[in-house]
């Protein structure tokens, strides 16, 4: 099972917010995850993002893969 630390896109036509999941890669962007780790909202100025690094680093020692974005989230 290939597992990723990816954005759940959440919210209205135009105003997205987007929830951090650790989910399999299988999976559909927007369907069945494992685990919620946080969230992240580009509509607000400054952007808000609210991310456990506790459970992030735990799933990436578990062999989790971080996207891009959510790489970039975490070292911000």
């Amino acid at each position: 099972m290939a597992v990723k630390i990816r954005l759940r896109r959440m919210g209205a036509k135009k105003a997205p917010f987007y929830r951090v999941v650790v989910a399999d890669s299988r999976y559909p962007r927007d369907g069945r995850f494992i685990e919620e780790i946080g969230y992240y909202d580009p509509t607000k100025e400054p952007a808000v993002v609210n991310i456990n690094k506790e459970k992030a680093e735990e799933w990436i020692k578990k062999g989790a893969q971080p996207t891009d974005t959510v790489k970039r989230l975490l070292k911000g």
